[in-house]
């Protein structure tokens, strides 16, 4: 008899995330998203699944999410960490307020909910993480500061997370959208990529997908790029 498998999403309900939640289902999963807009509730219900109104800044929430998947479905076998938008300025001109922000959008929001739910995989055994990071990681852009420096830490954090637990049969991975349509769309920034054009959130849902797949089983600690080219660092 084959075990139901069960993926968490969060902030599941717009965009990426709420491409992944659906991608995830289709393949079989069944979900349970988190998201602050009453979206991955409405979300959650369509795809016959488990929907949560809360935040990734709260442990609380997230907790209450882990305990509601946990209680209905006895499993996690995937958590996707999305997230929201960080301040954005000159470098000099970034308050401290403004770096405590930017932190808990884009590093904070997936230590939380990894140091909830991340137990449960390793006592049973088995278990994906996909974080969605930004494609300028490596090569930062003065555009976007506080997400450059914090997914920077995400990236280290990652590899930290995949050498301990590895062994556990519990990964981690990043994936590292660039210009997704999600996003505003501008002519500069088409014509910046390779391939003239913007990506789809379902081409980035459906690396989300693999990575959280047995195909994917020996892959862990990486930063996967799905940018059109516009990043091409080894």
């Amino acid at each position: 008899m084959s075990v139901e498998k069960v993926a968490v999403v969060v902030a599941g309900g717009s965009g990426m995330g709420a491409a992944a939640a659906k991608r995830l289902a289709a393949d079989g999963f069944k979900v349970a998203i988190l998201s602050s807009s009453g979206k991955g509730e409405a979300l959650a219900k369509e795809l016959d699944g488990l929907g949560v109104t809360g935040s990734n800044q709260s442990n609380d929430d997230l907790q209450r999410l882990a305990d509601l998947t946990l209680e209905r479905y006895g499993r996690i076998d995937v958590l996707v960490n999305s997230g929201g938008h960080g301040p954005r300025a000159p470098i000099l001109e970034i308050s401290d307020e403004q770096w405590h922000t930017g932190m808990d959008v884009y590093l904070l929001n997936v230590i939380r909910p990894v140091r909830i739910v991340a137990p449960q995989m390793v006592k049973q055994k088995a278990g994906a993480i996909i974080n969605i990071s930004t494609a300028w990681v490596v090569e930062p852009s003065p555009m976007f500061p506080t997400s450059a420096v914090f997914r920077a830490g995400l990236a280290a954090y990652t590899k930290i997370f995949a050498n301990t637990y590895a062994a556990d049969n519990v990964r981690m991975n990043n994936v590292l959208p660039g210009w997704i349509d999600s996003l505003p769309a501008t002519e500069e920034r088409r014509d910046s990529v390779p391939m003239q054009r913007y990506g789809t959130s379902e081409e980035v849902a459906a690396t989300i997908a693999f990575l959280a797949s047995e195909g994917a089983g020996y892959i862990t600690g990486q930063n996967i790029r799905v940018d059109g080219g516009i990043i091409r660092a080894i």
